[in-house]
C-alpha cells in the first residue's frame, strides 16, 4: 500500500498562548520592577562607589535616558528583522548589562550600563506587543489590554525587594537578581515562541539613521532639559535650560519635516501625527503619563505636607497598585462592550476625583495616611479603567505597526510623567511651603486634565475585537 503523500508545507504546531504570555509577563516584570528598585539603593551606592548622591541619582536618570531614546527604534527593529529576534536579544543585552552593573565598582561605569540596560529594556513592550498581535487570533485585544496589571505590580514590590536586598545583602542584588530571571526567560522563549515568519518588508540600506539621529537627538536634549529644570538650582530663564529645549524643538521640527520628506522613514508619519493615532498619542502623554507622575509624587507630598515618614510614605503606593491591578483586569474583560472612550472619560474622572482629595486633603476626624491612601487608590482605579483603551486604541487602526505603535505609546507615557515630576520639582525648589505648594500643582493638573478631556472624542471608537 503506497504511503500516503508528504504535506510540502505542513502546519506549525499551535501556539502554547498562555505560556507566551507568562514568558512576555515574567520579561515585562523583570524590567518594571528595576525601573523602581534601585530608588532604595542610592544611600548604599554613595558609599560602596564613594560618589555623591547627585551622581548616585544619574543611575535612575540614565536608565529613563536609554529607555525613552530607544523605544521607537526599538519599535522599528522588531517590524524590520522579527519580534521574537528582538525579543530574545533584548532580553540578552538587559540580563548581560544587569550582570555587568553588579560587578562594577566605579560610578561612571554604573551609569554607562544603566543606558545599556535602558536599550535592552526598550525592546520589551514593542516586541511583546508584537507576538501577542501575531499569535493570540482574536484574543489579542484582551492579552495586550492585561499588560497594564503588570506593570503596576512591578512598580510596587520594587521598592521592597529593593530594601530587602540592601538591608539583608548589597546593592548589587538589585542587578544581579535580573540574571537567573533572564536567563529563564531567554531559555523558555527560545522553546515556546515560535520562530519569526518571513520577514515582506526587506531591510533598507541605512534604516533612516538620519530619522533616528533627529529623533533621538531631539528626545535627548528635552529629557536633559526637564532633567535640569528638576535642579534646586535650575531657573526657567537659565541659558542651559533654554539652549536645551531649542535644540530639543529644533530636533523634533527637523525630524516631522524628514519623515514627511522621506522615502522610507523608520517611523511613518501618520503613525506619529495622522488622523487618529495624534490624537491617542496625545491621549497617552496627558491622561496615563501626568497620573503616573502625580503618583510618583505621593510619598514626597505626604512628608513635606504631613510629616509622614519615609517607610510609611512609601507604602501609600500600595493601595495605588492594587486599584491598578484590579481595575485594570476587570477593564481588559469588558473592553469589547465598552469600547474605548467610555472607560477614557470614566477612568479620567476618577483619576481627578483622587487629585482633588490630595489638593484639599483630610476632612476633620480622619487620619492623613488613611485619606492619601484613599486617593491613591482612587488614581490607580482611574489609571487602571484607561489602561486597556490606551493600549488598544491605536493598535486596532494599524496591527502591522504593532511594535511601533507600542513604543510610541510608552515614550509618550514616559514624557507626560518625567515632565510632570521635573516641573513640580523645580518649582517646589523654591517654594517656602513645598506641602502646601504641591497641593497647588495637584490642583493644576486636574484643571489640565479637565482642559484636554476633549481630546478622548477625538480617539477611534471600537467595540468588539479587533
Amino acid at each position: 500500500m503506497p504511503n500516503p503523500p508528504q504535506d510540502p508545507h505542513p502546519s506549525p504546531p499551535p501556539v502554547r498562548r498562555g505560556l507566551v504570555f507568562a514568558i512576555i509577563g515574567l520579561a515585562l516584570m523583570m524590567m518594571s520592577i528595576d525601573s523602581t528598585i534601585v530608588a532604595t539603593a542610592l544611600h548604599s551606592l554613595q558609599h560602596d562607589l564613594d560618589t555623591t548622591i547627585n551622581w548616585a541619582g544619574w543611575t535612575i536618570t540614565a536608565y529613563s535616558f536609554g529607555f525613552v531614546v530607544m523605544l521607537p527604534l526599538a519599535g522599528r527593529l522588531s517590524e524590520q528583522y522579527g519580534r521574537r529576534r528582538v525579543f530574545v536579544g533584548s532580553v540578552v543585552a538587559f540580563t548581560t548589562a544587569s550582570l555587568l552593573c553588579g560587578l562594577v565598582d566605579d560610578i561612571d561605569a554604573l551609569i554607562a550600563l544603566r543606558v545599556v540596560q535602558a536599550a535592552g529594556g526598550a525592546g520589551f513592550t514593542p516586541s511583546a506587543t508584537g507576538l501577542i498581535v501575531d499569535h493570540f487570533g482574536k484574543e489579542r485585544d484582551r492579552a495586550v489590554s492585561l499588560f497594564g496589571s503588570i506593570f503596576p505590580v512591578g512598580a510596587m514590590i520594587g521598592p521592597i525587594f529593593g530594601g530587602l536586598f540592601v538591608t539583608y545583602w548589597s546593592w548589587r542584588g538589585i542587578f544581579l537578581v535580573n540574571v537567573p530571571i533572564g536567563i529563564i526567560v531567554v531559555a523558555l522563549a527560545l522553546r515556546a515562541i515560535p520562530p519569526d515568519r518571513a520577514r515582506v518588508e526587506p531591510a533598507r540600506a541605512g534604516s533612516d539613521a538620519t530619522g533616528m539621529a533627529l529623533l533621538g537627538s531631539g528626545l535627548l536634549a528635552g529629557m536633559l532639559a526637564i532633567t535640569y529644570l528638576g535642579e534646586a538650582e535650575a531657573k526657567v530663564a537659565s541659558l542651559p535650560f533654554l539652549v536645551l529645549l531649542v535644540v530639543a524643538f529644533a530636533a523634533f521640527g527637523l525630524f516631522l519635516r524628514h519623515i514627511a520628506r522621506a522615502t522610507h522613514p523608520f517611523i511613518a508619519p501618520r503613525l506619529v501625527y495622522g488622523r487618529g493615532f495624534g490624537a491617542v498619542n496625545l491621549v497617552n502623554a496627558i491622561f496615563s503619563g501626568i497620573p503616573f507622575g502625580v503618583v510618583a509624587l505621593i510619598p514626597l507630598y505626604a512628608t513635606n505636607r504631613y510629616g509622614i515618614d519615609a517607610l510609611r510614605s512609601g507604602t501609600l503606593l500600595v493601595a495605588q497598585g492594587i486599584a491598578a491591578v484590579s481595575l485594570s483586569a476587570l477593564a481588559a474583560v469588558l473592553i469589547r462592550r465598552t469600547g474605548y472612550r467610555a472607560p477614557l472619560y470614566v477612568g479620567t474622572l476618577v483619576i481627578a476625583i483622587g487629585v482633588v482629595l490630595l489638593a484639599v486633603g483630610p476632612l476633620a476626624n480622619i487620619e492623613p495616611y488613611t485619606w492619601l491612601a484613599g486617593a491613591a487608590f482612587l488614581v490607580g482605579a482611574g489609571s487602571g479603567m484607561l489602561n486597556p483603551a490606551t493600549r488598544n486604541a491605536g493598535l486596532q487602526l494599524a496591527p502591522e505597526h504593532a511594535s511601533t505603535l507600542a513604543a510610541l505609546r510608552s515614550m509618550s507615557m514616559q514624557i507626560g510623567s518625567i515632565a510632570t515630576i521635573a516641573v513640580a520639582t523645580a518649582i517646589l525648589a523654591d517654594a517656602a511651603d513645598p506641602g502646601t505648594a504641591q497641593a497647588w500643582i495637584y490642583a493644576a493638573l486636574v484643571l489640565l486634565l479637565g482642559l484636554a478631556s476633549p481630546l478622548i472624542a477625538r480617539v477611534p471608537e471600537h467595540r468588539g475585537a479587533w
